[in-house]
């Protein structure tokens, strides 16, 4: 059953006390991606946490894009993060952009400048990270640090005004080049970068760097509660020293939650563009990849997702989340919703020999026995049927109870049938089995303790499967690729760990009653799956099956309280 609220949690109880003591009067908080690639899993945590909080005080969340660098942004991504939230269940208060605020940013850092908390750097990105110092040692002060109110303002109109070349120089604010803290050693607040952007155009050639951007964007639009993830903890005393500094009249506060790490899994949007851009997959909506379009794509629901992230919980911890975890909650959201079937994937043809030619039997059979609502469906049964390849074996070991030569079966909803004959083809290979059937046995009671599932020839209805595995074999994904000093030789990276059988596409059929499946439409296959139906290589009688995940897992969730 889906969890509409939160659990028990850190952000909760503040929230709860900062209503009590006045602090606050209306919960307003805000999820603000960066349109530079497609919203992940653990994207839809963040988005669960800020809507769903808000939402159980009363409150209200900002879809706020930041866009403050149109090098990497595009309206491809606006729209796709737009979609992902909507098809999750989420409606935004407001729709809003970082770029909406540039003119107010710039404003702030004018006057950053005028109290001597800002100066225009000539040095280059890799001189300002050489002073920049270690964990263990201060950095050093820039030789332009002490540049004059006056010729600050100057350069950085000029700056603004077009005359300087891209990276000749950046705005930095001026704090503590021997903070303990390095985000606090003179961060750069804003770079020139002449690039189109997808909402100004080309208004501005200098942008405001996210660290200084995302703080203003929050007092702006009267953030009450900040909620990021944990890789954002030391950023924030910047983020207070901004809202301080700018002299904003709203003051947000941030508050760090620990992200969701899901095991054999990259969520890093550079890392999965890289995918995209190598050809690793066909697209950000793959159905191997984490992202909420190739979820939904695979088959996903957004209640499986939201029941999900619930259930990983709120709180400051880093752990590495299992994969089981997830395919538990589609199995469930699935269990009395999907309609069962059968499908071949592996056919294998079987010739009923003393059944009649041309005689077609309907038998009648239960969508889905845990659910009595979704009624009975007809299928055909005639003189030639598929049956699984697994299913049969000529020289079987024992406690092999499917078919073999003069072994006895069931076939669901169907007769007993026995394997008389075995033809090959000139390579040894199966091709057809002959057997027999008893009429007799219709409704029989008696037992045999082998039961196949198959579907008829006559009517079989082609279909692809295409089966998934992990993309990423290691649980957490290695490093970066750089070089190992002196060796010349690259570290392993998360490409290293690319699973070369993460889909496996098969050939067979399914019933009948599937030949006009449309895009989404969710099955379970007996003994195979739950699956869906493709939107990108379905067509019409002739469907696509994305596996979603299979029937089992060792994945065992915690009892209710």
């Amino acid at each position: 059953m889906e969890k509409p609220n939160t659990p028990s949690n850190f952000i909760k109880n503040i929230i709860n006390e900062d209503l009590s003591s006045g602090k606050v009067k209306e919960v307003i908080t805000r999820f603000p991606p960066e349109p530079n690639g497609y919203l992940h899993i653990g994207h839809a945590k963040a988005i669960w946490i800020n809507f769903t909080l808000a939402a159980e005080f009363g409150g209200k969340t900002n879809l706020r894009f930041d866009d403050t660098n149109p090098l990497k942004e595009d309206t491809e991504y606006v729209k796709s993060i737009e979609e992902d939230v909507k098809w999750l269940g989420y409606e935004w208060e407001n729709l809003r952009f970082a770029s909406d605020y540039f003119g107010e940013m710039y404003e702030r850092a004018e006057l950053l400048i005028k109290k001597g908390k800002a100066y225009v750097d000539d040095l280059s990105a890799d001189e300002i990270r050489e002073l920049r110092g270690t964990l263990t040692e201060p950095g050093k002060n820039s030789p332009y640090r002490e540049r004059s109110v006056e010729e600050n303002l100057d350069l950085f109109r000029r700056m603004k005004a077009g005359e300087f070349k891209d990276g000749e120089k950046v705005l930095r604010a001026k704090i503590d080049m021997a903070s303990p803290n390095i985000n606090l050693r003179d961060p750069v607040l804003y770079r020139i970068a002449r690039a189109h952007h997808h909402n100004t155009g080309d208004a501005w050639c200098i942008y405001p760097m996210y660290t200084y951007a995302h703080p203003l964007e929050d007092a702006i639009e009267g953030i009450t509660h900040s909620l990021c993830s944990l890789e954002f903890e030391d950023q924030r005393p910047f983020y207070d020293w901004v809202i301080a500094e700018c002299e904003m009249p709203a003051v947000p506060h941030q508050y760090e939650f620990g992200r969701l790490n899901l095991a054999q899994t990259v969520t890093s949007k550079r890392k999965l563009k890289l995918l995209v851009d190598e050809g690793h997959v066909d697209g950000w909506d793959d159905p191997r990849m984490p992202t909420i379009s190739g979820l939904r794509r695979r088959g996903y629901t957004p209640e499986a997702i939201r029941n999900f992230v619930f259930e990983t919980g709120i709180s400051k911890s880093q752990g590495l989340v299992d994969l089981g975890m997830l395919e538990h909650f589609i199995r469930e959201d699935l269990k009395l919703k999907a309609p069962r079937t059968m499908s071949v994937l592996r056919p294998l043809k079987v010739v009923i020999t003393n059944y009649p030619e041309g005689k077609t039997e309907w038998f009648e059979a239960e969508n889905n026995i845990e659910n009595e609502e979704m009624g009975v469906r007809q299928i055909p049964f005639s003189r030639e049927i598929y049956i699984e390849r697994d299913d049969f074996m000529e020289n079987p070991p024992k406690k092999f109870f499917r078919l073999f030569p003069g072994n006895e079966v069931r076939l669901k909803y169907a007769y007993f049938i026995t394997c008389n004959e075995v033809i090959k083809d000139e390579n040894g290979e199966v091709v057809e089995l002959r057997c027999t059937y008893d009429p007799e046995t219709k409704t029989s009671t008696r037992k045999v303790k082998g039961t196949l599932h198959w579907i008829d020839a006559q009517h079989a209805v082609p279909a692809e499967f295409r089966l998934y595995e992990p993309l990423i074999l290691a649980d957490e994904p290695e490093g970066e690729g750089v070089e190992n000093e002196g060796e010349g030789k690259p570290e392993p990276t998360f490409l290293d760990q690319l699973n070369p059988n993460s889909i496996e596409i098969l050939q067979g059929f399914v019933e009948p009653g599937l030949k006009d499946s449309k895009p989404q439409d969710k099955f379970q296959f007996f003994r195979h799956g739950y699956f869906n139906v493709d939107s990108r290589y379905s067509a019409p009688g002739k469907p696509v099956f994305n596996l979603i995940v299979k029937l089992k897992s060792s994945y065992q969730p915690p009892k209710e309280s």
